[in-house]
């Protein structure tokens, strides 16, 4: 495909009608003539014909190398066409498998998007869920330190009703259980 062609000077192709006479004086030159006393006149126009047989062939030579490269040339373009046919198959599946993976790859992510967010809302959930059990545990414990101060504040009101109708000081009495106690 890539050969150097020859420069190739086109003549115009002979007529059809010149044609056929040219096919019919063929004939006749290869025809040998019948063995009879040779006319001068004869051989002159056999010696004419023989060249113009000459001409013929070098004509036709050269027809049928055209006819040879054009054959070449058209067989060259069919090739290019199949060439490119191929090429367009190919890429155009190229595209519809790279169409069909993006799909699916978009599918994946869609998906995966999805669980994620499921499980961020299951996270939450559960985050609330203990948020309000500490909130609930706070409150108790609020409630229980309320509810020992309170028995505290009764407990120190009671000694010091106690201590007030003894007379003794809170001070004293520790000492005095201290040594006691030691």
């Amino acid at each position: 495909m890539a050969e150097d062609k020859p420069a190739v000077v086109k003549e115009a192709p002979p007529q059809p009608s010149e044609a056929v006479k040219d096919v019919e004086e063929e004939k006749t030159a290869v025809v040998p003539a019948p063995e009879e006393k040779p006319d001068d006149s004869l051989a002159i126009t056999i010696v004419e014909k023989i060249e113009a047989s000459d001409e013929r062939g070098a004509v036709l030579a050269k027809v049928m190398t055209e006819k040879r490269l054009s054959l070449i040339d058209a067989w060259e373009e069919n090739e290019k066409v199949k060439a490119e046919d191929r090429a367009f198959k190919k890429i155009t599946s190229v595209g519809a498998w790279e169409i069909a993976k993006m799909t699916e790859a978009e599918a994946e992510i869609k998906k995966k998007q999805e669980d994620l967010e499921k499980k961020k809302a299951e996270y939450a959930e559960e985050l609330k869920k203990r948020i309000a059990l500490i909130r609930k545990e706070a409150e108790e414990k609020r409630a229980q330190a309320e509810v020992k101060r309170g028995e505290d504040v009764i407990k120190a009101e009671k000694k010091a009703a106690k201590y007030r109708s003894t007379g003794l000081s809170p001070v004293i009495e520790r000492r005095f259980f201290r040594l006691l106690g030691a």
